[in-house]
């Protein structure tokens, strides 16, 4: 985080989680009791379709676990994909000590699992790499210089206290039982969520939440500050933004109520409905079922 964000998590997030805190009944190990029980017990989702409003009406849900509609990824989703795995994949090498090799880390993609071009994603790519290698390195120096004695286990453990994809169960709370978390902050006990997004949307704030949630309903682990790290490449240069924010009930209700309205969509194989066709963009990977 840069300064300007450490001293809004120290000096107002922190406090606000202290004085205001979450309800018990809506952290994720109360998952045995309403309002967080999933009353679909039989139907499991992934967070995805949970968190997402990319539709407006939730149909997305309907036509991929209901009627079996395959999706039509686009260049979104594809970008999506690579800087998922470019901001993880690069962090792990640093984490296990390991060459951040971008080369061979290109060399090894599968491009038959993700829907674009290599000859487009792989400037933007490089250029998110360093950037990330870049970042890494430099607090790497700053705590190795600030513990000449720490080892180089201590010096990563504390300049890049990070789990990153996390293998994690979300099936206590009606969820898949191989989700993926973006990234933990275990000194700080914060949950990121890596969008590759221009604008900023209220929804986004639904992934980390729900990671949270289901973080607290495995591990136990009070988890009150969120973060949602918007990621682009434009003109060759890499932009990021972060919204850090409370996790608060308001939120934490809100993720319940999408996940109750999802379950009940697959459970009943009950159809919402097409948007208003003003509202869909031809993006959108079931476009193709409700327009075509």
């Amino acid at each position: 985080m840069s300064d300007i964000e450490h001293k809004y998590l120290l000096n107002q997030l922190l406090p606000l989680a202290r004085e205001v805190g979450v309800s018990n009944e809506l952290r994720g190990w109360s998952w045995y009791q309403p309002p967080l029980k999933p009353y679909y017990g039989d139907v499991k989702l992934p967070m995805y379709a949970v968190a997402s409003q990319y539709c407006p009406t939730g149909r997305d849900v309907y036509l991929r676990n209901v009627e079996g509609v395959h999706p039509k990824p686009g260049v979104r989703v594809a970008l999506g994909k690579i800087f998922h795995g470019v901001v993880s994949d690069c962090l792990q090498c640093f984490l296990q000590q390991r060459p951040a090799d971008f080369e061979g880390w290109w060399q090894s993609i599968r491009w038959g699992e993700i829907p674009g071009s290599p000859e487009e994603l792989r400037e933007p790519s490089l250029r998110l790499w360093e950037f990330v290698s870049k970042l890494c390195e430099a607090k790497l120096a700053e705590v190795a210089s600030r513990q000449p004695y720490a080892s180089q286990y201590d010096v990563v453990a504390s300049a890049l206290p990070f789990l990153v994809e996390h293998k994690i169960s979300g099936e206590l709370l009606g969820l898949s039982g191989v989700l993926s978390v973006d990234c933990y902050d275990y000194l700080r006990a914060i949950m990121f969520d890596l969008k590759v997004a221009d604008e900023q949307e209220k929804w986004h704030r639904l992934s980390p939440v729900g990671y949270a949630m289901v973080f607290e309903s495995v591990h136990e682990v009070p988890i009150d500050v969120c973060c949602v790290v918007y990621l682009s490449v434009k003109d060759g240069r890499v932009r990021m933004r972060k919204d850090l924010f409370f996790a608060g009930d308001e939120l934490r209700q809100w993720w319940i109520e999408e996940r109750d309205r999802k379950l009940e969509i697959v459970a009943e194989s009950k159809d919402p409905g097409k948007p208003e066709r003003s509202r869909c963009e031809e993006s959108c990977m079931f476009f193709h079922a409700c327009y075509e």
